[in-house]
């Protein structure tokens, strides 16, 4: 039964970048109808940056407290709803206020897939499992453009947001009614399951008081700070792929838009197979013996990629040659996903919720500030070259954050 929540989790992630993206492929529609101009679309994708990013700890916080399966159903419910009410959106004010709101409404969907994992997957799973999920956001996101190109055409772009926030509330529902906390509670999970994921998962809490994480303990554990950099690093330029390649793309190299929705594919497919790669690395090193390893080796070699692409595409004469340096990039930033997030299960254990709500805060907090920062610095400059040098320093910097990054050494001990 546990592949069976990797599938609900994959689904999840799937349906998570689909009505992520849709913003982005609605916009010229969106800015046409509303009066809204290009650089006022852009502080809306900020907006939901930030939304995304305040919400991640205390989704994290309540997570931890009531349980993935109340919560989870609450948060998809939540962002459905923002995801349908974007159809109603009639100035920018409300277009921004349903953004941001759904920005919180999604934050809580990462870490509530950490805090399932935690439970009920074993730790030699835990990697390629995590990988999976993530491969979800890489395929819908790859995926989406030519999708909701093609209903925007059918539908309009009012309902299509409609739809899909239709779509959410059906998973919410359905999730509510198969799901547990643990494996030990389902009455589909067969005995000999529930023996093997007991036996090989990290030791869980038994004691009628949970162990507590205070806030000084998380924000001065050096384990922590460490990965929210990483994370940062690698949000930089996945999230500058989301949101600002497709229009850099298509204006750079005058292509047209079914042109660099083709080629807009590229990168989130190398994000996927990153996801799958770094995922079957992280359990086979893991399975050897070298727990550390088994997270570190990943991201240095994902980041290393990363850095040698972004190095690279400020040289690029051609609409391949750059899509094919940033697929590179983020292929490399991709393959860090799997360790980091198998990291904050491993120092959080029963934490996990609010560790991984922790780094990911910071990471959105850096791609609220990428969304804006690559416009002003193209404006100013007339080349986007400076803003690709200062991600390759960031994923610089992020390999040497892994260096020091130790999986072994958690927050504080369980009461088992």
């Amino acid at each position: 039964m546990r592949a069976v929540l990797v599938v609900f989790t994959f689904a999840l992630a799937l349906l998570l970048y689909i009505d992520r993206v849709c913003i982005s492929v609605a916009k010229s529609d969106i800015t046409k109808d509303l009066g809204i101009s290009d650089e006022a679309m852009g502080w809306v994708f900020a907006i939901f940056a930030f939304g995304y990013a305040l919400g991640q700890l205390p989704a994290g916080t309540v997570i931890d407290k009531f349980g993935v399966r109340k919560v989870l159903t609450g948060i998809v419910a939540i962002w459905s709803l923002f995801t349908a009410m974007t159809g109603m959106a009639f100035n920018w004010l409300s277009l921004a206020v349903t953004q941001f709101f759904f920005g919180v409404g999604e934050a809580g969907a990462f870490p509530s897939i950490a805090r399932s994992v935690f439970s009920w997957i074993p730790l030699k799973e835990r990697g390629i499992a995590t990988g999976i999920n993530f491969s979800g956001s890489r395929l819908g996101a790859a995926f989406a453009y030519p999708l909701l190109a093609g209903l925007m055409v059918t539908l309009g772009w009012r309902y299509t947001f409609f739809l899909f926030g239709a779509l959410g509330l059906i998973w919410a529902l359905v999730w509510y009614l198969w799901f547990r906390d643990m494996p030990e509670q389902h009455p589909w999970v067969s005995e000999d399951e529930k023996e093997f994921i007991v036996a090989n998962r990290q030791p869980q809490s038994s004691t009628q008081k949970k162990s507590e994480l205070p806030m000084s303990k998380l924000f001065s554990s050096t384990n922590v700070w460490l990965t929210m950099w990483q994370y940062m690093s690698s949000n930089f330029i996945f999230y500058f792929c989301l949101m600002w390649f497709f229009p850099y793309l298509k204006k750079t190299y005058n292509l047209s838009y079914d042109q660099a929705g083709f080629l807009m594919m590229a990168p989130f497919l190398a994000g996927a197979l990153g996801n799958y790669l770094s995922g079957f690395m992280v359990d086979f090193i893991y399975k050897r013996g070298n727990w550390t390893m088994s997270r570190r080796l990943p991201a240095i070699l994902g980041f290393s990629f990363s850095v040698l692409a972004l190095l690279m595409l400020p040289h690029q004469t051609t609409a391949v040659g750059a899509v094919a340096w940033l697929s590179l990039a983020i292929f490399g930033a991709d393959m860090t996903l799997s360790p980091s997030w198998s990291f904050c299960i491993d120092i959080g254990k029963s934490k996990s919720g609010v560790v991984s709500s922790t780094m990911n805060m910071a990471g959105n907090l850096m791609a609220a500030i990428s969304m804006v920062l690559f416009p002003v610095l193209l404006g100013k400059s007339g080349s986007p070259d400076i803003f690709f040098y200062i991600a390759a320093l960031f994923n610089g910097l992020a390999i040497v954050s892994w260096v020091f990054m130790q999986p072994k050494k958690p927050l504080f001990v369980e009461n088992i």
